[in-house]
C-alpha cells in the first residue's frame, strides 16, 4: 500500500512538473508555464523536489504565476529564492523577463533594462514566439518609460509579426504613437524595412502644414508602401485625420493690441505668427490671407465680429487681453471660430473658442512630470509670495499629489534678506544646530558637529527669476543642499548667455521652449537675423506667435484626435477636452556655465 502511494505522488509530481515546463530545447531548458495547481501547491512540491533544478523549476513557475494573478510583491519574494545564475539559458531568459515585468510595476524601466541586459538574453530568437513576444513587449515598454522611444518602437517592430488579434492591434497602434513623437530631426526614413516606413509615414504627416496637406501625403505615401503594414492597416489616428471635413481657411483676422501696455507683447507675437505665414509661402503653400485688428482699439466684440464676419473672416486668432478672452469665455457662442491667446479662469467655454498662451501653469505640470519621469517622490516647493506664485504652486500641488507625489515643505519667496532662513527652516538645520549646541552644553566642552539637513527631500520645485535663482542654489550649497536636484521653470533663464549668471545656477534643471534650445532651426534663424530680441526672453512670445499659426488650420485635428500633438516651437501642443491647447517641454540644465539640452521626457 505504501509502495502504491508513493508510486502515486512520484506520478502527480512528474505530472505537475509537466504541466509547469516546456522545452524549446535541451540546451536552453525547460520553462515554466501556467500550471494547474495553485502557488502555495507549487512551492511545497519545491521543497520536496529531489534535485535543485526541479525546485529552481517549480518557483519559477509559482513566481510566475503570482505575478499573471496580480500578486506582484509575492512574485518578487518567490522569485528572489530562484538561483537565477544556475538556471539554463531559456530559463534565465524566462526569469530576467519576469525581473523586469516585476520592475516596471515598481515603475523602475532601469531595473528592468537591467534585466534585460543579462547575457541569456543573446539566445532569445531561439525561443518559441511567445517567449520573444512577451520579452520583447516588456522590453519596449522599459524603452518607452525610459525615455528611448526609437528603441521601443523598434522593438514593437520586431515582435510585430507573431502577433494576433487584439494584441496586434494594441502593438499597431503603439509603433505609430512612438513613432508619432519623435522629433522630426531623428524621422530619419532612409531605410526600406519597416522602421524606415513608419520613419517616412511620419515625416509626411509631420512636414504637412495643413490638414489638406496631412491628407494627401497619407495617400502618397500608401500609393508608395502599399505592403507596409500601416498601408495595409492606416494607424486609428491617421483613419480620424482622413475622415475629417476637409474645409480650407482662406482668411484670418489677427487681433492683437498695437498700443497700451500689451503692445510689445503683441508686435512680437505678430512678428512670430508672420514670419511662419511666410515660410509658408516660401515652401510653396497656398496659405491663407492674414487680416489685421487692433483690440486695444476695440469698443466691443460683437462689433468687431460683426466686421469681421463682413470681411470674409473664417477664423480669429486672438485676443491676447486677459479681460476680453474671459468676456468670449462667458458667452454661449461665438460667430467665428477664435483661438484666443490667453486662458479664460473656467474651464468652459463655447464650442467656437480656442484658449492658447504661455501658461505657467503647464510648465508646473510640466517639472511634476519629469521628476516622476526621473523616479522621486518627495518634492519640496519654491515659489515666489503673491498671485502668480499660488497659481504655479497649484498647478503643481494638484499634478504631482494625483500622480502620488508627496509635499513635504513648502517656502514663498520674498525679500532676498529673508531668503538664507527660508531655507534653513525647510531643510531643518536650526533644529539641527540646536541638538548640536545642546550636545555641546551637556558635554561641558566645544563639540565639533556639521549641521545635518532633513534627508527626506528628494527634490526641490522652483518657480523663479533668474536673479531670485541666482541667490538661491548658491544659498542653497552653504546651506548643505548643494546635492539636492532643483527642477525649475523656465523662468529662471534669461537667455541673455550671461555666463556669470549661468555659473550661479549651476546644477539648476530647468524646462523651455524649442525655440530657445534649438538655435539651429531654420525659421529660428530667419527670425532672430531680422529681429534679434527674438533670441532673448522675448524668443518665447515669438515662438508662440508661430505657434498660433501653424494651429490655425489644425484645430480641428486636435479637437478630433485627442491624443495627437503638433510639435511646434513653444512646445510640444496638445488639446484638453475643454478645448485649451496645453504644452509639453523640452528640458535643459546649467552646467559650468553653458546650457546644455537633457533627454526629453518620456510620454
Amino acid at each position: 500500500m505504501i509502495a502504491c502511494l508513493r508510486l502515486f505522488t512520484a506520478l502527480c509530481l512528474a505530472a505537475l512538473l509537466a504541466a509547469c515546463a516546456s522545452s524549446p530545447s535541451s540546451s536552453l531548458g525547460e520553462l515554466p508555464r501556467t500550471p494547474d495547481a495553485s502557488i502555495e501547491q507549487l512551492l511545497e512540491q519545491a521543497s520536496q523536489a529531489k534535485t535543485p533544478e526541479k525546485a529552481a523549476l517549480l518557483r519559477l513557475s509559482a513566481a510566475d504565476l503570482a505575478y499573471r494573478q496580480g500578486n506582484a510583491g509575492q512574485s518578487a519574494q518567490i522569485l528572489q529564492q530562484v538561483p537565477i545564475e544556475q538556471l539554463k539559458p531559456g530559463q534565465q531568459i524566462f526569469a530576467n523577463t519576469l525581473a523586469a515585468e516585476l520592475a516596471m510595476t515598481r515603475n523602475q524601466p532601469k531595473a528592468a533594462l537591467t534585466a534585460l541586459s543579462h547575457p541569456s538574453l543573446q539566445k532569445l530568437g531561439e525561443m518559441p514566439e511567445e517567449q520573444q513576444v512577451r520579452t520583447g513587449t516588456v522590453h519596449a515598454r522599459a524603452l518607452e518609460a525610459d525615455g528611448q522611444t526609437l528603441a521601443a518602437a523598434r522593438e514593437r517592430i520586431f515582435i510585430a509579426p507573431m502577433l494576433q488579434g487584439e494584441a496586434a492591434s494594441k502593438n499597431h497602434e503603439a509603433i505609430w504613437t512612438l513613432i508619432a513623437s519623435l522629433p522630426t530631426d531623428q524621422l530619419q526614413p532612409n531605410t526600406t524595412d519597416d522602421l524606415g516606413g513608419w520613419m517616412g509615414l511620419a515625416q509626411a504627416v509631420k512636414t504637412a502644414g495643413t490638414l489638406e496637406q496631412q491628407q494627401a501625403a497619407i495617400d502618397t505615401w500608401r500609393a508608395q508602401n502599399p505592403k507596409h503594414p500601416a498601408a495595409i492597416n492606416l494607424p486609428l489616428p491617421l483613419t480620424k485625420l482622413k475622415e475629417l471635413a476637409s474645409q480650407p481657411l482662406s482668411k484670418i483676422a489677427l487681433l492683437l493690441p498695437q498700443d497700451g501696455q500689451l503692445a510689445a507683447v503683441g508686435k512680437a507675437l505678430r512678428e512670430g505668427f508672420m514670419a511662419a505665414h511666410y515660410q509658408a509661402q516660401q515652401a510653396g503653400q497656398k496659405p491663407p490671407a492674414i487680416e489685421f485688428y487692433d483690440s486695444s482699439k476695440l469698443t466691443s466684440m460683437d462689433e468687431f465680429y460683426r466686421k469681421a464676419q463682413a470681411d470674409g473672416v473664417q477664423l480669429v486668432v486672438g485676443p491676447l487681453e486677459k479681460p476680453l478672452v474671459k468676456q468670449l469665455s462667458t458667452r454661449p457662442q461665438l460667430p467665428i471660430t477664435t483661438l484666443a491667446l490667453n486662458y479664460s479662469e473656467g474651464d468652459q467655454g463655447p464650442a467656437q473658442l480656442f484658449q492658447f498662451g504661455l501658461a505657467a501653469e503647464d510648465e508646473a505640470r510640466e517639472v511634476s512630470r519629469r521628476a516622476r519621469a526621473d523616479g522621486l517622490h518627495r518634492a519640496a516647493i519654491m515659489v515666489p509670495k503673491g498671485e502668480w506664485g499660488d497659481r504655479v504652486l497649484r498647478a503643481f500641488s494638484q499634478d504631482w499629489q494625483a500622480n502620488g507625489g508627496s509635499i513635504v515643505a513648502t517656502e514663498r519667496v520674498d525679500q532676498p534678506v529673508q531668503l538664507a532662513q527660508q531655507i534653513a527652516d525647510m531643510f531643518q538645520l536650526r533644529q539641527s544646530e540646536a541638538r548640536a549646541k545642546s550636545l555641546q552644553n551637556a558635554a561641558g566642552t566645544n563639540v565639533a558637529a556639521q549641521p545635518s539637513r532633513r534627508q527626506d527631500i528628494e527634490f526641490i520645485f522652483l518657480a523663479a527669476t533668474p536673479q531670485q535663482a541666482q541667490q538661491i542654489k548658491p544659498t542653497l550649497n552653504f546651506q548643505y543642499a548643494g546635492d539636492v536636484p532643483v527642477y525649475a521653470t523656465s523662468h529662471v533663464y534669461s537667455a541673455s548667455g550671461d555666463v556669470n549668471q549661468y555659473n550661479d545656477m549651476n546644477g539648476i534643471r530647468f524646462c523651455e521652449t524649442p525655440w530657445l534650445l534649438e538655435a539651429n532651426d531654420p525659421l529660428r534663424q530667419q527670425v532672430t537675423a531680422q529681429w534679434p530680441q527674438a533670441a532673448g526672453s522675448l524668443g518665447r512670445l515669438y515662438a508662440m506667435g508661430v505657434d498660433a499659426y501653424r494651429l490655425a488650420p489644425r484645430l480641428g485635428q486636435l479637437k478630433a484626435l485627442p491624443d495627437s500633438r503638433i510639435e511646434g516651437q513653444s512646445g510640444s501642443l496638445g488639446m484638453t477636452q475643454t478645448q485649451r491647447v496645453v504644452r509639453q517641454l523640452p528640458w535643459a540644465q546649467f552646467v559650468s556655465g553653458q546650457v546644455q539640452r537633457l533627454p526629453d521626457t518620456p510620454r
